[in-house]
């Protein structure tokens, strides 16, 4: 069974991509790679910031599903100029995940990411209260 879940203020791009920015299946939560875009699904123009709003846009998503990123168990970071943007996205990280035991990675380095240079997709456990029942 699927459950789509949003954040609030649901951002233009799932409305113009069709896609669901989380999927609930039992007690897992599916999260659709999380860029940084604003409301209306621009990009914030700097880096840093693009990482930031990413982060913040993913806390949203698990909120709406009632986690935090405590629950997430698996993370996908995919990156355009890995070697440069490395330790920006590692000083996010730490920030999300400040403590062990961390969640399993994967970094990727791509050439195309919807005109965003960074994007994160994580797989969380839902916690007991928030999964649906079937």
């Amino acid at each position: 069974m699927r459950d789509a879940v949003f954040p609030a203020g649901r951002h233009a791009l799932y409305e113009k991509h069709g896609y669901s920015a989380a999927i609930r299946s039992g007690d897992l939560l599916f999260v659709s790679g999380q860029v940084g875009s604003r409301p209306d699904g621009s990009r914030e123009p700097e880096f840093p910031r693009q990482v930031e709003q990413a982060f913040a846009n993913l806390r949203a998503t698990l909120a709406a599903a009632g986690c935090s990123f405590d629950d997430v168990i698996d993370v996908t970071t995919f990156h355009t100029d890995p070697e440069n943007q490395f330790d920006t996205v590692l000083a996010a990280k730490a920030q999300a995940f400040p403590a062990a035991p961390f969640p399993a990675w994967t970094a990727i380095g791509v050439n195309w990411l919807a005109g965003f240079d960074f994007e994160i997709k994580v797989i969380a456990r839902l916690p007991a209260q928030a999964a649906p029942s079937n």
